[in-house]
């Protein structure tokens, strides 16, 4: 196992894109093709500086960054996005050095899913990569008022699991994730060096 919990935690968080299962390089395949479709082009940078974000958000910074604004609404760009994605989604896999841990800890720590994704996509997500079964608590960006950073949606897990926030470690792969769990006061773990992105 390349890695165990902090010692004293007595609850688990797992953001899921990037960090649970390896659906980043669609992703970004995604947003890339919905892009190009309107004569635009992102990189691998913007959206790593956006990942943790909902499609929504992205689109809306993409529309600036791009100066689409007229061209195309957030929605249609979102809906080609997904369309896009959604090809993919059947080949995505799990993130095996996360996945020893919620295994390792499954019925014996309560265990969420902070996400901003949406909530079809996350099941979905969670069905494909055989990851579903572990979770009772999945807050997504369907749930929440405000995004990562802002820790909502971890502190929203932590009450569902009745946990007290300093008992919690979160485990995720986007800044906006991490500056969360550090304003929630949780224990933040960087999960980026665990596995070889192609993204």
């Amino acid at each position: 196992m390349l890695y165990d919990i902090t010692f004293g935690v007595k609850g688990l968080i797992f953001d899921l894109d990037g960090t649970l299962a390896d659906t980043m390089p669609y992703h970004f395949k995604g947003w890339q093709l919905a892009c190009k479709k309107y004569g635009a082009e992102i990189d691998t940078a913007f959206l790593r500086k956006h990942t943790g974000s909902p499609g929504w958000l992205i689109a809306s910074e993409i529309i600036k960054k791009c100066k689409l604004g007229g061209k195309v609404t957030i929605d249609q760009i979102v809906d080609d996005k997904l369309n896009e994605f959604a090809k993919d989604h059947h080949k995505v896999k799990p993130i095996y050095p996360v996945v020893e841990i919620v295994k390792k800890y499954y019925g014996i720590l309560p265990m969420a899913i902070g996400t901003g994704g949406h909530r079809e996509a996350v099941e979905r997500t969670l069905e494909v990569t055989g990851l579903r079964k572990y979770f009772d608590i999945i807050i997504t960006a369907n749930d929440v008022d405000n995004f990562k950073p802002h820790p909502e949606t971890f502190m929203k897990c932590a009450a569902m699991m009745s946990v007290d926030a300093r008992f919690i470690e979160v485990f995720e792969d986007g800044d906006l994730g991490i500056e969360a769990a550090i304003t929630a006061g949780m224990i933040a773990t960087d999960v980026r060096s665990w596995y070889d992105s192609s993204w």
